[in-house]
């Protein structure tokens, strides 16, 4: 099992509480918080990742070189901003495997990986997405399903209702974007998931696990009150 790490963003929102570093290199307790994001992945048995990363990148590769405990590390950097599809896109290109996961390097979804690789061998999909259960969709728009297949994205509503989020972990088929006639700079969620949603195979496993992105101040603060204590894997 392989994963990208997506580490490139630069953390506007979170310039109040952090200046000098990317955003995935935030401290969390003592350590930056890209170190849960890759203990998590060590328990789930990722042993190589590609780390995405274009804003301040020397900072990350220089604090993680090509090794953190068992995971062999190896980088991508974006020369210019690409957006999420153009990045993966980049990154993939290092990738031999099938199938490769896809994560924020900002957020923390601590789900079982190999709940969404069974669903990829049973069903050959294009993509898998790690959906997230909520209590109250309105602020995120949901994933609408036809079983485990997703046939929209709804957008946002007023609604307070149950329903399913895209948790932003993937499984993507390797040279799936080769398929299609894309830009140089795309996002993964807009221009090619939810504008190719017909055309693609894109399954959803949805999941009940913890999920904290820090690039939103509030959930920075709690992420400092909640991980250094918790152990995941």
């Amino acid at each position: 099992m392989r994963a990208i790490i997506l580490a490139g963003g630069m953390g506007t929102r979170l310039r109040s509480l952090i200046h000098n570093v990317p955003k995935p290199m935030a401290a969390v307790g003592d350590r930056p918080f890209l170190h849960y994001v890759l203990d998590y992945l060590l328990g789930q048995g990722v042993r190589s990742v590609i780390l995405s990363v274009g804003y301040m990148h020397e900072i990350i590769s220089g604090h993680f070189g090509e090794r953190y405990k068992n995971v062999d590390i190896s980088y991508s950097v974006e020369r210019e901003p690409l957006g999420t599809g153009g990045a993966i896109r980049q990154a993939m290109r290092e990738v031999a495997e099938d199938y490769v996961c896809v994560m924020n390097g900002d957020t923390l979804f601590p789900i079982d990986l190999s709940e969404m690789y069974r669903l990829v061998v049973k069903s050959k999909a294009d993509v898998v997405v790690a959906g997230r259960v909520v209590a109250d969709i309105d602020r995120y728009g949901s994933i609408v399903l036809e079983g485990d297949r997703i046939v929209s994205f709804s957008s946002s509503s007023s609604e307070k209702a149950y329903g399913i989020i895209n948790g932003g972990v993937y499984l993507i088929r390797n040279h799936v974007f080769e398929e299609f006639d894309l830009p140089t700079v795309f996002s993964f969620e807009k221009d090619f998931l939810a504008a190719n949603i017909l055309q693609l195979d894109t399954r959803c496993v949805p999941f009940e696990s913890y999920f904290i992105d820090i690039g939103i101040p509030e959930d920075y603060m709690r992420a400092n009150r909640e991980l250094p204590g918790m152990h995941h894997g």
